[in-house]
């Protein structure tokens, strides 16, 4: 019973709450200290698919993260029901610090960055050799995006029983990028091999356009989890696409690794890449750019690196290369 008076004190005060409620706002977030670690298996309309352990659980992001967003291959803490039984939702509550981010805008005039992977150390750029025809422009793209989140670039070249590899091969020589060649007829065992063994240990990111066979040669990779597959249009000559949302998948070989399917693009927009960056992936060329001026592009009169090359300290062919990579950045796919 609340007293009144002169016999009250302050546990017979009555506080009226406030409009907005009765708990106070504060800018103190909780520790959550008890929160679980897990991997971002995918992501689909606002959905999170981790795995904790050997389980997967559906979670979604905590309203404290704001607009922070969440991709594929990141780190996050977990709390809530983490049994990961059916009809089950536990929350996002952090995000660990990224090792890296591939990035990509719809086009070149679109400031917005979509993260396409979190985390990952290499990207496998999958192209066909026929059916559909290779696009050089857009391989350049991703290896531009690649040198730029500071993952490794990896071609990987499908339907070699179509065409033959060596004139796309020969186009990317000086650059000293890794490739793997596979055909529709040799998706074995032993054919895969050396793709599994590019891949054992490491995140990859796969991407490439539709139809040609990156998802196809996931599923090789990782047959317990077979992703539907198309065709490519006989009339425009492009795939359909039938990969959605991106996925991560883990490798089933005792070195561990990961492979991340991702939908089949049709452009990769640069609009976020600074030279500067990709600079970073050319060590027998950077040390030219001391001398440059400031902001440069690296393909203008007074860049330094003519000279460098002249002098001998590295192959004008890898200068030609670095431009023509940097150029891609000016250029519209496809034009």
């Amino acid at each position: 019973m609340r007293r009144y008076g002169k016999d009250a004190d302050e546990d017979d005060v009555r506080v009226r709450p406030g409009r907005k409620g009765s708990r106070p706002r504060t800018h103190t977030r909780p520790k959550h200290e008890d929160a679980a670690e897990g991997f971002v298996l995918t992501v689909d309309r606002g959905r999170v698919t981790c795995l904790i352990g050997d389980r997967q659980i559906t979670a979604m992001k905590a309203r404290e993260l704001g607009r922070k967003g969440i991709a594929v291959g990141d780190q996050v803490d977990i709390v809530g029901d983490l049994t990961g039984t059916k009809d089950t939702l536990a929350r996002i509550v952090r995000v660990r610090e990224r090792t890296s981010v591939l990035r990509r805008t719809a086009d070149d005039d679109d400031p917005y960055e979509r993260v396409v992977v979190a985390n990952a150390d290499q990207l496998a750029i999958v192209t066909a050799l026929a059916d559909p025809e290779p696009r050089p422009r857009l391989i350049d793209r991703c290896m531009v995006a690649a040198f730029d989140a500071g993952l490794e670039p990896l071609l990987v070249l499908t339907k070699a029983d179509l065409a033959p590899a060596g004139p796309l091969l020969e186009t990317y020589a000086t650059l000293g990028v890794a490739y793997v060649v596979t055909s529709r007829e040799e998706l074995t065992d032993s054919a895969l091999e050396e793709v599994r063994g590019r891949l054992a240990g490491r995140i990859t990111a796969c991407v490439g356009h539709s139809g040609v066979g990156k998802t196809t040669l996931v599923n090789a990779l990782v047959p317990a989890h077979m992703r539907a597959t198309g065709h490519v249009n006989a009339v425009t000559g492009r795939g359909r696409h039938t990969t959605t949302s991106a996925l991560a998948l883990p490798l089933p070989d005792e070195r561990g690794g990961w492979v991340i399917d991702t939908p089949g693009v049709r452009s990769f927009g640069l609009h976020h890449v600074d030279a500067s960056r990709v600079i970073r992936a050319f060590p027998d060329l950077e040390p030219g750019t001391e001398e440059c001026p400031r902001a440069c592009s690296h393909d203008e009169p007074d860049c330094a690196l003519d000279a460098w090359v002249a002098a001998g300290h590295a192959d004008p062919q890898r200068l030609y290369s670095l431009r023509r990579l940097l150029s891609t950045r000016e250029r519209r796919e496809g034009d």
